[in-house]
């Protein structure tokens, strides 16, 4: 096929082309998740009074495929102590030179007090590249449903955003939640984005008014009956959620209360709000004593681990580096090649079929079934 005949093609269905996840695999250059880079921070931006976007460009300037709403994981040093936290890209694909997350400083938050209270235009952080499946891509629609809250909005942010410049104005209802007026995030850009497209129709629910005495929005939290009346065609609309895990966890309720489909239905897997010291998860209480022999092949060391345990709780156990942010299968910072043996692995989506297939496994959620020797 020649380069007159793929330009017609791409211009007779534009959003089908631009709805697939192999369009953003071309133009830039595959970041792989598990592989760090050096990010220079180019510019801050306050969004609101607790909430800062961080806009980076790559070290070396080239420009990074990803698809609309995955995250990429950073990593610092914070008072002596290394810390790794996963954020979502809120900048779109379209804009392949310039990386951005937006981070709600959290009481108590480690990585997000420190990104908050030290980084400035010309500092240096450390990520692995975009992962996440939580993306516009997961599902082909002709309408959508997007709902988030407090800093849950960055990934619907980046597919709307993507949309707008792409100049698809595709039929999209976005409902944001927020604690007051004050605290909608990216309030002015969404009304003005949805100036610019008519499909794209936006709405805020706040729990209370805070100082902006004159907020004409609802006032509450987001219901069933809000809902209906926002999107009255609700249940024929492909549904993105993002957001704290109680909100998520409440708006699964309220679809299902309401009929809709639940294959229909796509969150993000993580809280994105926790940024605090993650407490040990306990192992399974199982019968078998049975022990296990793990080599790491590159530095040659070795240690012994239980089969109820994660091959990454006993890595650390034994005083082996890994890095890793979720500990839920999620993320993919943990991912390394298994070169012998088998683990039984329990994965939320942090790791791809054809990586899998490559010997990859999420060590966070991987429990040996014989010895292992690990790419490490």
């Amino acid at each position: 096929m020649n380069s007159v005949q793929r330009i017609f093609d791409a211009a007779q269905d534009p959003e089908a082309r631009f709805s697939s996840a192999a369009m953003w695999e071309n133009g830039a250059r595959q970041w792989a998740s598990g592989e760090q880079q050096t990010l220079t921070c180019c510019r801050v931006i306050d969004e609101t009074h607790d909430v800062k976007t961080f806009e980076f460009r790559v070290g070396d300037g080239a420009p990074v495929r990803f698809e609309p709403g995955q995250f990429m994981t950073v990593s610092a040093q914070v008072n002596g102590q290394s810390v790794e936290r996963c954020y979502t890209i809120s900048s779109p694909p379209t804009r392949p030179y310039l990386l951005s997350i937006t981070v709600k400083r959290v009481p108590g938050g480690i990585m997000s007090n420190w990104l908050h209270d030290s980084m400035q235009p010309g500092s240096l952080l450390r990520a692995y590249g975009p992962s996440g499946t939580f993306t516009s891509t997961a599902a082909a629609s002709d309408k959508a449903l997007y709902l988030s809250a407090g800093s849950g909005v960055t990934p619907l942010m980046s597919m709307t955003r993507a949309s707008i410049d792409l100049g698809l104005n595709r039929d999209v209802i976005f409902v944001h939640s927020a604690r007051t007026p004050a605290d909608i995030v990216f309030r002015k850009e969404l009304e003005r984005l949805a100036a610019l497209s008519p499909r794209l129709r936006t709405f805020f629910v706040c729990e209370g008014l805070g100082d902006e005495a004159d907020w004409n929005g609802p006032i509450g939290r987001l219901s069933l009956q809000l809902l209906a009346d926002f999107a009255p065609d609700y249940l024929d609309r492909e549904v993105f959620t993002c957001g704290p895990a109680g909100y998520m966890s409440a708006v699964r309720a309220l679809l299902h209360e309401g009929g809709h489909d639940p294959a229909r239905y796509h969150q993000e897997s993580f809280d994105i709000t926790a940024d605090v010291a993650p407490e040990p998860r306990p192992e399974p209480q199982t019968a078998t004593k049975e022990t296990f022999t793990v080599k790491l092949s590159r530095s040659s060391k070795s240690f012994t681990m239980n089969a109820s345990e994660t091959v990454l709780s006993a890595a650390r156990k034994a005083g082996v580096p890994i890095p890793s942010s979720c500990s839920q299968g999620v993320c993919g910072t943990c991912k390394t090649k298994v070169l012998e043996g088998s683990v039984d692995m329990k994965h939320n989506g942090g790791i791809r079929e054809r990586e899998v297939l490559k010997g990859f496994r999420l060590l966070c959620c991987s429990r040996p079934t014989s010895d292992l020797t690990l790419e490490l």
